[in-house]
């Protein structure tokens, strides 16, 4: 008889948050087909609706459960339904965030702010709640989303960059605490991904151009290529990995 796969993931439970579609929707769909069943989330519940109906077509097993991830309140509540009603939560991958860009000098408070409640506390919020139910059990897998902007700065990215640095020493952060109880926190900096919100960017020839040149593999990344990093990082295959930011950008961070 053959060892079981150190990437299986039959019979664990995954969240990911802001899942509804681009990254997080394909980082869903890879664990779902590693053998995890998966919960999806996001405050749209239409979008949330028909992205679960496109994994449980393809044979997923799938909830969806729509929560705000910037609200504690709704976070805690969400958590609590999800452990108590679905089952235990043995990986979470803090997927939600937005892009607000714009000039520095007058960039408002708010967008600032919106920033990083969506990116930095959601991850705080989403992480503990979790861990909470993660540490009496003395287990489970934390994944982070930063970006290749979390060492590097682009013109009218100055916040979201401010955020997705925050959230990689967060992580380091959380595994100092708790991994010696158990709980492995790694986090994935994507590069520049053919998404629905990048639409826009890939369009403009000269951005286009820009990132091809850029990046040393010579062109953007396939959502489905996010996929088996999350499967490594959610998997048994990464037992001694944490507090690592592991950088998947087609070497875009590699060179100057």
């Amino acid at each position: 008889m053959s060892a079981a796969s150190p990437f299986d993931l039959s019979g664990r439970r995954a969240l990911v948050t802001g899942s509804s579609r681009g990254l997080g929707f394909a980082m869903a769909k890879a664990l779902a087909g590693a053998g995890a069943s998966v919960i999806l989330n996001a405050r749209d519940s239409v979008a949330l609706g028909a992205a679960a109906a496109d994994l449980a077509e393809a044979g997923a097993e799938v909830s969806a459960v729509a929560f705000d991830v910037t609200s504690p309140d709704s976070v805690g509540g969400a958590i609590a339904h999800i452990e108590a009603e679905i089952g235990p939560i043995d990986i979470l991958i803090n997927n939600a965030g937005i892009q607000i860009r714009g000039p520095l000098e007058t960039y408002s408070h708010d967008n600032f702010e919106n920033m990083l409640s969506t990116h930095v506390v959601s991850t705080f919020s989403v992480s503990q709640a979790v861990a909470k139910h993660m540490l009496v059990r003395g287990k489970g897998k934390i994944i982070n989303i930063c970006s290749i902007l979390t060492d590097h700065a682009r013109p009218t990215a100055a916040p979201y960059g401010a955020a997705k640095a925050a959230i990689a020493n967060l992580t380091r952060g959380m595994a100092a605490d708790w991994a010696p109880r158990g709980l492995h926190i790694n986090a994935i900096a994507p590069g520049y991904f053919k998404t629905e919100l990048n639409k826009a960017l890939i369009a403009d020839a000269a951005f286009d151009g820009w990132v091809r040149q850029r990046t040393p593999m010579g062109r953007w990344g396939e959502v489905e290529e996010l996929g088996p990093a999350a499967i490594f990082l959610a998997s048994d295959a990464s037992s001694f990995v944490n507090g690592h930011i592991l950088y998947v950008d087609g070497a875009f961070t590699a060179v100057v």
